[in-house]
């Protein structure tokens, strides 16, 4: 049988029990883990794990067609995750990664129009979905874990300081543009704790409609504003630009672009932060089932993917640092949250979905546990002498900050959708 051929060659840790779609089983790997065993429910199933293997093993556990009989999800993701170097070294799937590498310039050209579909997409999305695993500031993207167990809300708020301090808020009426705002958790915290006066540009209407409401309850209408915006469409000059999680979507073959776009917007003592998913390998595509399902047109660069665009925009890197296994920590309390809350979601929308969004949170968890996916925040300048030569100023504002603020405490979990 092909399909046991297949999981023979490629499954050598862990342990994998396999039903095949006949009735037959087999076990695979050296038993070390957790025990896993799935059930193929059909031969098609078996068939599409053959041609695309990281595509349809995603796409047979969200249709039901690959049954989790034992063991955890996280379990059988592991073994998968553990044994994706067989898979990419073992014949013809060899060719199939070096195509998709080949292809990623294609796959995540993301011109206006493009972009706009691939944001509606994940971020369009009910608002009641976001509210069952976020923190209530709705901060979707890594945060800033500084000490263990403690709750995602203040590791949230931490990852907020932190970005503040690298940004050098030294005095009040700083005026600052948000690229990729998200709901304006971020650029609601840096009105209210720098003074500054900041434009937060999307490309969701949910996010937008939910930032524009959150700014009006709090009166900060003078100092903030939101806007549906691309930001190759944004003119003015700022003293600081800050982006959290939205150059993922940019797309290979625009870095320039965004990097030139940011000098042209940065007064020249300006500063900006830039922070993204990245990758500490060489270059590679995007998984093909993330890429369908979670995140069209989304890419994760290495730095050495990245850095030259900086270096052709005419801007200092005046300071890289790298997160290593925050976002694992962070992941991992989405999955919680959105566990406790699962027949909420599935009200919301179904079963597969909730399969579907359980897969994306687990596996991306082990992205940054096992497969050396990062968090870089590249501190960037267009003068040489914008910013002091020691790191002392980070700290000292943070350790203040941190003295003035708490994050609230966790809002109970949801049973069931409002």
């Amino acid at each position: 049988m092909l399909t046991h051929r297949f999981f023979d060659a490629i499954i050598r840790r862990g342990g994998l029990e396999v039903v095949f779609a006949d009735g037959s089983r087999q076990r695979y790997g050296d038993g070390t883990g957790e025990a896993v065993r799935i059930r193929l429910t059909d031969r098609a199933s078996e068939r599409k794990l053959l041609l695309n293997p990281k595509l349809a093993f995603g796409e047979a556990y969200m249709d039901g067609r690959m049954v989790l009989e034992q063991g955890s999800l996280k379990a059988l993701l592991t073994v998968a995750v553990d044994n994706m170097e067989h898979l990419e070294r073992h014949g013809v799937f060899r060719w199939l990664t070096d195509a998709d590498r080949m292809l990623r310039k294609l796959n995540t050209l993301n011109p206006v129009g493009r972009a706009h579909e691939n944001v509606k997409h994940h971020y369009d999305l009910s608002r009641r979905l976001y509210d069952l695993f976020l923190d209530a500031d709705r901060q979707y993207s890594c945060a800033y874990h500084l000490e263990p167990g403690e709750t995602l809300e203040q590791a949230q708020l931490d990852k907020k300081i932190h970005i503040a301090a690298k940004l050098k808020l030294d005095r009040p009426g700083l005026k600052v543009l948000d690229i990729g705002c998200g709901w304006g958790g971020m650029a609601l915290y840096l009105a209210e704790a720098t003074g500054a006066e900041v434009l937060g540009i999307t490309l969701s209407r949910e996010q937008l409609q939910l930032a524009r409401a959150r700014t009006a309850e709090r009166g900060l209408e003078d100092r903030v504003r939101f806007e549906l915006v691309d930001y190759r469409h944004v003119e003015g000059q700022f003293d600081r630009i800050v982006s959290v999680g939205m150059f993922e979507h940019v797309g290979l073959p625009h870095y320039d672009a965004f990097f030139a776009k940011m000098a042209e917007l940065l007064a020249p003592d300006g500063v900006a932060l830039l922070h993204s998913i990245g990758s500490m390998h060489r270059p590679s595509a995007t998984n093909p089932w993330l890429r369908k399902y979670i995140f069209p047109g989304g890419y994760t660069p290495s730095l050495s993917e990245v850095l030259p665009s900086v270096e052709r925009a005419g801007l200092w890197s005046t300071d890289i640092e790298i997160l290593r296994l925050h976002y694992a920590e962070t992941l991992r309390e989405w999955h919680r949250r959105f566990q406790a809350n699962r027949a909420a979601a599935a009200e919301l929308y179904d079963e597969r979905f909730c399969r579907m969004w359980e897969f994306y949170l687990i596996g991306c968890e082990l992205s940054f546990e096992r497969m050396g996916q990062i968090v870089f925040q590249i501190q960037l300048a267009k003068q040489v002498d914008a910013l002091p030569i020691t790191r002392d100023y980070i700290l000292e504002w943070e350790r203040a900050e941190r003295g003035r603020r708490k994050a609230p405490a966790p809002a109970p979990d949801k049973q069931a959708a409002e």
